[in-house]
Protein backbone atom coordinates (compact mmCIF):
# COMPACT_ATOMS: atom_id res chain seq x y z
CA UNK A 1 0.00 0.00 0.00
CA UNK A 2 0.75 3.49 -0.70
CA UNK A 3 -0.33 6.59 0.85
CA UNK A 4 0.23 10.25 -0.05
CA UNK A 5 -0.05 13.07 2.44
CA UNK A 6 -0.12 16.43 0.80
CA UNK A 7 0.88 19.28 3.42
CA UNK A 8 0.82 23.06 3.23
CA UNK A 9 1.43 24.61 6.30
CA UNK A 10 2.63 24.86 10.03
CA UNK A 11 -0.58 23.18 11.52
CA UNK A 12 -1.04 20.75 8.94
CA UNK A 13 2.63 19.48 9.86
CA UNK A 14 2.18 19.96 13.20
CA UNK A 15 -1.08 17.52 13.60
CA UNK A 16 -0.43 14.74 10.00
CA UNK A 17 3.05 14.47 12.08
CA UNK A 18 1.23 11.43 14.12
CA UNK A 19 0.16 9.90 11.17
CA UNK A 20 3.64 10.09 9.39
CA UNK A 21 4.91 8.24 12.34
CA UNK A 22 2.55 5.66 12.07
CA UNK A 23 2.73 5.09 8.47
CA UNK A 24 7.02 4.74 8.84
CA UNK A 25 6.24 2.01 12.12
CA UNK A 26 4.35 0.26 9.96
CA UNK A 27 6.44 -0.20 6.43
CA UNK A 28 3.90 1.91 4.59
CA UNK A 29 5.22 3.51 1.42
CA UNK A 30 4.79 7.25 2.40
CA UNK A 31 4.97 9.77 -0.18
CA UNK A 32 4.71 13.28 0.84
CA UNK A 33 3.89 16.27 -0.91
CA UNK A 34 4.57 20.04 0.43
CA UNK A 35 2.77 22.66 -1.60
CA UNK A 36 4.78 25.35 -0.03
CA UNK A 37 1.78 27.33 1.14
CA UNK A 38 3.97 28.92 3.58
CA UNK A 39 6.82 28.69 1.87
CA UNK A 40 10.67 29.41 3.52
CA UNK A 41 13.70 28.02 4.22
CA UNK A 42 12.45 27.58 7.62
CA UNK A 43 9.61 25.70 6.43
CA UNK A 44 11.35 23.83 4.01
CA UNK A 45 13.95 22.66 6.28
CA UNK A 46 14.51 23.06 9.86
CA UNK A 47 10.79 22.68 10.82
CA UNK A 48 10.44 19.03 9.24
CA UNK A 49 14.26 18.14 11.37
CA UNK A 50 12.68 20.14 14.26
CA UNK A 51 9.74 17.54 14.05
CA UNK A 52 11.65 14.76 14.02
CA UNK A 53 9.53 13.73 10.92
CA UNK A 54 11.16 13.54 7.19
CA UNK A 55 11.56 16.22 5.05
CA UNK A 56 9.07 15.79 1.90
CA UNK A 57 9.37 13.67 -1.11
CA UNK A 58 7.73 16.69 -3.25
CA UNK A 59 8.14 20.72 -3.05
CA UNK A 60 5.87 22.64 -5.10
CA UNK A 61 7.12 25.76 -4.12
CA UNK A 62 3.79 27.72 -4.43
CA UNK A 63 3.94 30.41 -2.11
CA UNK A 64 1.03 32.82 -1.18
CA UNK A 65 -0.74 34.55 -3.77
CA UNK A 66 -5.03 34.77 -4.62
CA UNK A 67 -7.34 32.23 -3.38
CA UNK A 68 -7.77 31.18 -7.17
CA UNK A 69 -4.51 31.26 -8.11
CA UNK A 70 -2.89 29.54 -5.28
CA UNK A 71 -5.20 26.79 -5.79
CA UNK A 72 -4.88 26.51 -9.11
CA UNK A 73 -1.21 25.92 -9.40
CA UNK A 74 -1.31 23.69 -6.22
CA UNK A 75 -3.82 21.44 -8.13
CA UNK A 76 -1.55 21.14 -11.51
CA UNK A 77 1.51 20.38 -9.27
CA UNK A 78 -0.14 17.94 -7.14
CA UNK A 79 -1.73 16.04 -9.86
CA UNK A 80 1.45 15.61 -11.61
CA UNK A 81 2.80 14.01 -8.75
CA UNK A 82 -0.09 11.71 -7.91
CA UNK A 83 0.11 10.46 -12.16
CA UNK A 84 3.67 9.71 -11.77
CA UNK A 85 3.22 7.85 -7.94
CA UNK A 86 -0.11 6.58 -8.12
CA UNK A 87 -0.75 5.92 -4.47
CA UNK A 88 -3.78 3.99 -2.71
CA UNK A 89 -5.07 7.07 -0.99
CA UNK A 90 -4.48 10.08 -0.50
CA UNK A 91 -4.61 11.75 2.81
CA UNK A 92 -5.40 15.77 3.35
CA UNK A 93 -5.81 17.22 7.02
CA UNK A 94 -8.07 20.49 8.03
CA UNK A 95 -9.14 23.18 5.79
CA UNK A 96 -6.44 24.80 4.14
CA UNK A 97 -6.31 25.77 0.40
CA UNK A 98 -3.78 23.07 0.25
CA UNK A 99 -6.83 20.32 1.28
CA UNK A 100 -8.76 21.50 -0.96
CA UNK A 101 -6.55 21.20 -3.72
CA UNK A 102 -5.46 17.96 -2.70
CA UNK A 103 -9.25 16.54 -2.74
CA UNK A 104 -9.84 17.82 -6.06
CA UNK A 105 -7.02 16.49 -7.90
CA UNK A 106 -7.23 13.38 -6.34
CA UNK A 107 -10.69 12.76 -6.37
CA UNK A 108 -10.28 13.81 -10.68
CA UNK A 109 -8.15 11.06 -10.75
CA UNK A 110 -10.21 8.42 -9.52
CA UNK A 111 -7.79 7.98 -6.16
CA UNK A 112 -9.51 7.65 -2.79
CA UNK A 113 -9.12 10.65 -0.55
CA UNK A 114 -8.74 10.69 3.29
CA UNK A 115 -9.90 13.94 4.97
CA UNK A 116 -8.35 13.74 8.32
CA UNK A 117 -10.50 16.24 10.81
CA UNK A 118 -13.46 16.27 8.55
CA UNK A 119 -16.97 17.12 9.51
CA UNK A 120 -15.83 20.41 11.10
CA UNK A 121 -18.15 23.35 10.74
CA UNK A 122 -18.53 27.27 11.58
CA UNK A 123 -21.54 27.50 9.49
CA UNK A 124 -19.70 30.95 8.14
CA UNK A 125 -19.37 30.81 4.57
CA UNK A 126 -17.66 34.08 4.50
CA UNK A 127 -14.48 32.14 6.15
CA UNK A 128 -12.70 30.46 3.36
CA UNK A 129 -11.88 27.93 5.32
CA UNK A 130 -15.46 27.20 5.92
CA UNK A 131 -15.61 26.27 1.87
CA UNK A 132 -12.56 24.82 1.51
CA UNK A 133 -13.77 21.81 4.22
CA UNK A 134 -16.80 21.42 2.91
CA UNK A 135 -15.60 21.18 -0.83
CA UNK A 136 -13.14 18.87 0.58
CA UNK A 137 -15.43 16.45 2.08
CA UNK A 138 -17.24 16.49 -1.40
CA UNK A 139 -14.27 14.67 -2.71
CA UNK A 140 -13.74 12.63 0.35
CA UNK A 141 -14.04 8.74 0.28
CA UNK A 142 -13.20 8.14 4.07
CA UNK A 143 -13.28 10.69 6.82
CA UNK A 144 -11.51 10.81 10.39
CA UNK A 145 -13.53 12.85 12.34
CA UNK A 146 -12.75 14.34 15.48
CA UNK A 147 -15.88 14.24 17.91
CA UNK A 148 -19.66 13.28 17.38
CA UNK A 149 -20.64 16.21 17.08
CA UNK A 150 -18.49 16.89 13.28
CA UNK A 151 -19.97 13.23 12.37
CA UNK A 152 -23.69 14.61 12.69
CA UNK A 153 -22.79 17.51 10.49
CA UNK A 154 -21.97 15.22 7.81
CA UNK A 155 -24.63 12.91 8.17
CA UNK A 156 -27.25 15.83 7.86
CA UNK A 157 -25.09 16.12 4.81
CA UNK A 158 -26.07 12.88 3.38
CA UNK A 159 -22.80 11.20 3.60
CA UNK A 160 -23.03 7.54 4.70
CA UNK A 161 -22.06 6.79 8.02
CA UNK A 162 -20.49 3.99 6.98
CA UNK A 163 -17.39 6.23 5.31
CA UNK A 164 -17.19 8.35 8.66
CA UNK A 165 -14.59 7.16 11.49
CA UNK A 166 -14.81 9.31 14.77
CA UNK A 167 -10.84 8.76 15.43
CA UNK A 168 -10.56 12.14 17.82
CA UNK A 169 -8.23 14.56 16.53
CA UNK A 170 -4.64 14.49 15.67
CA UNK A 171 -3.97 16.98 17.79
CA UNK A 172 -3.91 15.39 21.14
CA UNK A 173 -1.42 13.02 19.80
CA UNK A 174 0.68 16.02 18.39
CA UNK A 175 0.35 18.06 21.86
CA UNK A 176 2.06 15.33 23.71
CA UNK A 177 4.42 14.13 20.86
CA UNK A 178 5.75 17.82 20.21
CA UNK A 179 6.10 19.43 23.94
CA UNK A 180 8.12 16.32 24.90
CA UNK A 181 10.68 17.59 22.17
CA UNK A 182 10.18 20.42 23.27
CA UNK A 183 11.17 20.27 27.03
CA UNK A 184 14.21 17.97 25.89
CA UNK A 185 15.10 21.11 23.72
CA UNK A 186 13.90 23.99 26.15
CA UNK A 187 13.86 27.20 24.85
CA UNK A 188 15.83 29.01 21.76
CA UNK A 189 14.46 31.91 20.68
CA UNK A 190 16.28 34.90 21.82
CA UNK A 191 13.06 37.37 22.57
CA UNK A 192 11.45 34.37 24.63
CA UNK A 193 14.53 33.53 26.29
CA UNK A 194 14.92 37.68 27.42
CA UNK A 195 11.55 37.48 28.48
CA UNK A 196 12.61 34.83 31.24
CA UNK A 197 8.97 33.38 31.25
CA UNK A 198 9.80 30.99 33.74
CA UNK A 199 9.65 33.87 36.39
CA UNK A 200 6.89 36.04 34.96
CA UNK A 201 3.50 35.94 36.38
CA UNK A 202 0.15 35.93 34.90
CA UNK A 203 1.39 35.07 31.49
CA UNK A 204 -1.39 35.39 28.59
CA UNK A 205 -0.31 33.59 25.36
CA UNK A 206 -2.10 36.24 22.51
CA UNK A 207 -2.70 35.34 18.80
CA UNK A 208 -4.85 37.28 16.29
CA UNK A 209 -4.92 36.75 13.17
CA UNK A 210 -7.98 36.08 11.46
CA UNK A 211 -9.57 38.85 8.58
CA UNK A 212 -12.60 39.76 11.08
CA UNK A 213 -10.61 40.90 13.53
CA UNK A 214 -7.16 42.22 12.05
CA UNK A 215 -8.67 43.60 8.86
CA UNK A 216 -11.43 45.47 11.41
CA UNK A 217 -10.41 48.79 12.83
CA UNK A 218 -13.03 48.42 15.34
CA UNK A 219 -12.62 45.20 16.30
CA UNK A 220 -8.95 45.51 16.35
CA UNK A 221 -9.12 48.25 18.28
CA UNK A 222 -11.56 46.89 21.03
CA UNK A 223 -9.77 44.31 21.55
CA UNK A 224 -6.64 46.24 22.11
CA UNK A 225 -8.57 48.62 24.39
CA UNK A 226 -9.53 45.39 26.61
CA UNK A 227 -5.77 44.20 27.00
CA UNK A 228 -4.68 47.44 27.74
CA UNK A 229 -6.37 47.42 31.02
CA UNK A 230 -5.42 44.29 31.99
CA UNK A 231 -2.43 45.56 33.90
CA UNK A 232 -2.08 42.59 36.31
CA UNK A 233 -0.94 40.12 33.50
CA UNK A 234 2.39 39.42 31.28
CA UNK A 235 0.74 39.18 28.17
CA UNK A 236 3.00 38.28 25.42
CA UNK A 237 2.08 38.54 22.03
CA UNK A 238 4.01 36.64 19.15
CA UNK A 239 3.07 38.51 15.86
CA UNK A 240 1.33 37.34 12.67
CA UNK A 241 2.68 39.62 9.79
CA UNK A 242 -0.66 40.77 8.83
CA UNK A 243 -1.75 41.71 11.96
CA UNK A 244 1.08 43.59 12.75
CA UNK A 245 0.89 45.23 9.11
CA UNK A 246 -2.68 46.00 9.79
CA UNK A 247 -2.30 47.49 13.15
CA UNK A 248 0.22 50.47 11.42
CA UNK A 249 -2.11 51.02 8.86
CA UNK A 250 -5.11 51.67 11.29
CA UNK A 251 -2.88 53.50 13.58
CA UNK A 252 -2.32 51.26 16.24
CA UNK A 253 0.84 50.14 16.29
CA UNK A 254 2.18 53.13 18.75
CA UNK A 255 -0.84 52.63 21.04
CA UNK A 256 -0.10 48.76 21.68
CA UNK A 257 3.56 49.04 21.87
CA UNK A 258 3.02 51.87 24.89
CA UNK A 259 1.26 48.88 26.08
CA UNK A 260 4.09 47.78 29.06
CA UNK A 261 2.42 44.19 29.82
CA UNK A 262 1.87 43.59 26.02
CA UNK A 263 5.27 42.00 25.41
CA UNK A 264 5.33 41.98 21.26
CA UNK A 265 7.54 39.30 19.47
CA UNK A 266 8.29 37.83 16.49
CA UNK A 267 6.51 34.83 15.45
CA UNK A 268 7.50 31.43 17.23
CA UNK A 269 8.77 28.13 16.16
CA UNK A 270 6.13 26.03 17.07
CA UNK A 271 8.30 24.54 19.91
CA UNK A 272 9.25 27.49 21.45
CA UNK A 273 5.25 28.20 21.31
CA UNK A 274 4.55 25.03 23.01
CA UNK A 275 6.88 25.65 25.97
CA UNK A 276 5.28 29.37 26.15
CA UNK A 277 1.64 27.44 26.44
CA UNK A 278 3.11 25.46 29.02
CA UNK A 279 3.67 28.63 31.18
CA UNK A 280 0.52 30.60 30.19
CA UNK A 281 -2.68 30.90 32.81
CA UNK A 282 -4.72 31.39 29.59
CA UNK A 283 -5.08 32.37 25.79
CA UNK A 284 -6.50 34.79 24.16
CA UNK A 285 -6.68 33.76 20.41
CA UNK A 286 -8.75 33.58 17.77
CA UNK A 287 -6.94 30.51 16.17
CA UNK A 288 -9.31 27.45 15.55
CA UNK A 289 -6.18 24.62 16.37
CA UNK A 290 -5.15 26.86 19.52
CA UNK A 291 -8.44 26.28 20.74
CA UNK A 292 -7.87 22.40 20.43
CA UNK A 293 -4.15 22.64 22.01
CA UNK A 294 -5.44 24.62 24.76
CA UNK A 295 -8.25 22.20 26.31
CA UNK A 296 -5.58 19.67 25.09
CA UNK A 297 -2.96 20.99 27.63
CA UNK A 298 -5.48 22.26 30.27
CA UNK A 299 -4.74 25.87 29.47
CA UNK A 300 -8.37 28.00 29.97
CA UNK A 301 -9.03 29.46 26.24
CA UNK A 302 -10.65 32.81 25.52
CA UNK A 303 -11.40 33.07 21.96
CA UNK A 304 -11.79 36.25 19.98
CA UNK A 305 -14.48 35.63 18.11
CA UNK A 306 -18.53 35.26 17.47
CA UNK A 307 -18.66 32.03 16.14
CA UNK A 308 -16.30 29.04 15.91
CA UNK A 309 -15.81 25.38 14.38
CA UNK A 310 -14.44 23.54 17.80
CA UNK A 311 -18.01 24.00 20.26
CA UNK A 312 -17.00 20.96 21.47
CA UNK A 313 -14.53 22.89 23.47
CA UNK A 314 -17.06 25.51 24.30
CA UNK A 315 -19.24 22.40 25.35
CA UNK A 316 -16.74 20.66 27.52
CA UNK A 317 -16.19 24.04 29.46
CA UNK A 318 -12.34 24.45 28.49
CA UNK A 319 -13.19 27.67 25.61
CA UNK A 320 -15.57 30.84 25.87
CA UNK A 321 -16.12 32.82 23.04
CA UNK A 322 -15.59 36.23 23.88
CA UNK A 323 -15.80 38.12 20.74
CA UNK A 324 -14.06 41.83 20.76
CA UNK A 325 -16.12 42.89 23.55
CA UNK A 326 -14.41 45.10 25.69
CA UNK A 327 -16.17 43.75 29.12
CA UNK A 328 -16.46 40.49 27.70
CA UNK A 329 -12.55 40.08 27.53
CA UNK A 330 -11.58 41.82 30.60
CA UNK A 331 -14.46 40.38 33.09
CA UNK A 332 -13.42 36.57 31.74
CA UNK A 333 -9.72 37.13 31.89
CA UNK A 334 -10.20 38.49 35.71
CA UNK A 335 -12.60 35.59 36.31
CA UNK A 336 -10.01 32.82 35.40
CA UNK A 337 -6.79 34.49 36.92
CA UNK A 338 -9.21 35.19 40.37
CA UNK A 339 -11.99 32.45 40.75
CA UNK A 340 -9.96 29.51 41.68
CA UNK A 341 -12.73 26.93 41.11
CA UNK A 342 -13.94 28.62 37.71
CA UNK A 343 -10.34 28.40 36.31
CA UNK A 344 -10.03 24.64 37.85
CA UNK A 345 -13.52 24.05 35.88
CA UNK A 346 -11.87 25.13 33.06
CA UNK A 347 -8.53 23.27 33.06
CA UNK A 348 -10.23 19.96 33.94
CA UNK A 349 -12.42 20.22 31.14
CA UNK A 350 -13.02 16.58 29.61
CA UNK A 351 -11.34 16.72 26.22
CA UNK A 352 -13.77 16.18 23.52
CA UNK A 353 -11.05 15.19 21.11
CA UNK A 354 -9.53 11.76 22.75
CA UNK A 355 -7.09 9.78 23.92
CA UNK A 356 -3.78 10.58 21.92
CA UNK A 357 -4.31 7.63 19.95
CA UNK A 358 -6.12 8.68 16.87
CA UNK A 359 -3.03 8.11 14.33
CA UNK A 360 -3.49 4.47 14.94
CA UNK A 361 -6.78 4.24 14.88
CA UNK A 362 -6.67 6.27 11.28
CA UNK A 363 -4.34 3.64 9.78
CA UNK A 364 -5.77 1.37 11.19
CA UNK A 365 -8.86 1.89 9.08
CA UNK A 366 -7.00 2.61 6.20
CA UNK A 367 -5.53 -1.10 6.43
CA UNK A 368 -8.97 -2.37 6.78
CA UNK A 369 -10.22 -0.56 3.67
CA UNK A 370 -7.49 -1.58 1.29
CA UNK A 371 -7.33 -5.30 2.88
CA UNK A 372 -11.42 -5.21 1.54
CA UNK A 373 -10.40 -3.31 -1.80
CA UNK A 374 -12.37 -0.65 -0.50
CA UNK A 375 -10.17 2.13 -1.33
CA UNK A 376 -10.54 1.03 -5.41
CA UNK A 377 -12.59 4.07 -7.04
CA UNK A 378 -13.98 2.17 -10.39
CA UNK A 379 -16.91 2.50 -13.06
CA UNK A 380 -20.38 0.81 -12.07
CA UNK A 381 -20.87 -2.32 -13.25
CA UNK A 382 -24.27 -2.68 -11.21
CA UNK A 383 -27.53 -0.78 -12.18
CA UNK A 384 -28.32 1.98 -9.20
CA UNK A 385 -30.19 0.33 -7.07
CA UNK A 386 -33.76 2.27 -6.03
CA UNK A 387 -34.34 3.01 -2.09
CA UNK A 388 -36.92 4.95 -0.76
CA UNK A 389 -35.97 7.73 2.33
CA UNK A 390 -38.57 7.07 5.20
CA UNK A 391 -38.73 8.61 9.00
CA UNK A 392 -40.13 6.83 11.56
CA UNK A 393 -40.23 6.12 15.61
CA UNK A 394 -38.70 2.83 16.94
CA UNK A 395 -40.90 1.55 19.51
CA UNK A 396 -38.68 -2.04 19.91
CA UNK A 397 -35.77 -2.87 21.69
CA UNK A 398 -33.37 -3.61 18.36
CA UNK A 399 -29.67 -1.67 17.86
CA UNK A 400 -28.80 0.43 14.70
CA UNK A 401 -26.88 -3.23 12.86
CA UNK A 402 -29.79 -4.76 13.94
CA UNK A 403 -32.52 -2.68 12.44
CA UNK A 404 -30.43 -2.54 9.36
CA UNK A 405 -30.33 -5.98 8.15
CA UNK A 406 -33.84 -6.88 9.48
CA UNK A 407 -35.29 -3.64 7.09
CA UNK A 408 -32.43 -3.84 4.08
CA UNK A 409 -31.58 -0.24 4.71
CA UNK A 410 -29.03 2.47 5.64
CA UNK A 411 -29.74 4.50 8.57
CA UNK A 412 -28.86 8.48 8.46
CA UNK A 413 -29.61 10.33 11.78
CA UNK A 414 -31.04 9.28 15.19
CA UNK A 415 -32.64 11.48 17.46
CA UNK A 416 -33.27 10.90 20.63
CA UNK A 417 -35.67 13.14 22.19
CA UNK A 418 -33.33 15.64 23.34
CA UNK A 419 -30.09 15.81 20.68
CA UNK A 420 -28.84 13.74 17.50
CA UNK A 421 -27.07 10.97 18.17
CA UNK A 422 -24.80 8.82 16.00
CA UNK A 423 -25.88 5.81 14.62
CA UNK A 424 -22.95 3.35 16.21
CA UNK A 425 -23.70 -0.11 15.42
CA UNK A 426 -24.32 -1.27 19.02
CA UNK A 427 -26.65 1.82 19.81
CA UNK A 428 -29.98 0.78 21.10
CA UNK A 429 -32.54 2.75 18.94
CA UNK A 430 -35.50 2.03 21.30
CA UNK A 431 -38.00 5.10 21.35
CA UNK A 432 -35.37 7.30 19.36
CA UNK A 433 -36.28 9.10 15.93
CA UNK A 434 -35.06 7.43 12.67
CA UNK A 435 -34.65 9.02 9.23
CA UNK A 436 -32.79 5.97 6.95
CA UNK A 437 -32.70 4.56 3.01
CA UNK A 438 -34.47 1.61 2.55
CA UNK A 439 -33.34 -0.52 -0.25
Amino acid sequence: MKIAIVLGTRPEIIKMASIIDEIIKRNIELVLIHTGQHYNKEMSDNFFKDLEIPSPNYNIHIGSGPHGKQTGLMMQGIEEVLMDENPDIVLVQGDTNAVLAGALAASKLHIAVGHVEAGLRSFDLTMPEEINRKTCDICSLMYFIPTEQSAINLLSENISRKKLFITGNTIVDACFRHLKIAKKRGIEDKSLKKLDIENMNNIITLTMHRAENVDDEERLNNIINALSQLTETNIIFPIHPRTKKNLKYFGLWNKINEIKHIHIINPLNYLDFLLLLSYSKLVLTDSGGLQEESITLNIPALTLRYNTERPETVDAGGNILVGSDEDNIINNVRKILNDSSFAENMKSATNPYGKGNTANLIINTIEKFYKEGLLDIRLPDNMMPSFKRKITMIKDKITVKEFEKKNNSLIHLVYDGEKMRFPHDKLNIKSMMITYDQY
